[in-house]
């Protein structure tokens, strides 16, 4: 099977895709570094820190790429909603969303974070971090698989079992479905 030749573009986007994946890669092993290299990092750990601080990335309030002592959070989605900008699928206003949720009305509205509980049950956090879901939007929309920080416990209204939809799927949630292996 020969394979098409792609064009400067193409191959540009499925080398920043590859470096993405290693930069994961190198995240989930636990010695991905966007500060300065650990002393005791070897030339290989060097080299990914420093494609992994060179990547094009959309910076939002609790990205986790600055030092922070909170965890990262693993989501499988997110929705936010919002006076006068609810998602198209929902047949309810802001204010019967709020309600149903149990959750008062705000001007900012609120940001649904669909993660897993203990166990790996379906859950949702309802949280005030709406910049921090735009930021993870902005960066999902490129294919960017960025995970936010844990919420500050005030800005966590509440968590309810199951997730809410229709949400938008992370990149890594894609990824495990394999909903990108059809395409």
């Amino acid at each position: 099977m020969t394979r098409h030749a792609l064009t400067q573009n193409e191959y540009l986007s499925e080398v920043e895709r590859l470096a993405r994946e290693v930069r994961s890669a190198a995240l989930e092993e636990g010695w991905l570094s966007y500060g300065p290299d650990p002393e005791d990092a070897t030339t290989l750990e060097r080299a990914v820190n420093a494609l992994a601080r060179a990547l094009q990335h959309h910076h939002f309030p609790g990205d986790g790429c600055v030092e922070e002592d909170r965890p990262l959070v693993e989501l499988v989605g997110v929705v936010i909603i919002r006076p006068g900008a609810m998602p198209s699928a929902l047949d309810e206003t802001y204010e019967q969303a709020c309600l149903r949720i149990g959750v008062e009305p705000r001007e900012e509205g609120w940001a649904l974070w669909n993660t897993w509980g203990k166990g790996q049950s379906c859950m949702t956090m309802v949280v005030s971090a709406v910049d921090t879901t735009e930021g993870l939007l902005a960066n999902w929309s490129r294919g960017v698989d960025v995970l936010p920080v844990q919420p500050l416990p005030s800005q966590v209204a509440l968590i309810q079992q199951g997730w809410a939809g229709p949400m938008t799927l992370s990149p890594r949630a894609v990824k495990k479905t394999g909903l990108l292996d059809s395409a």
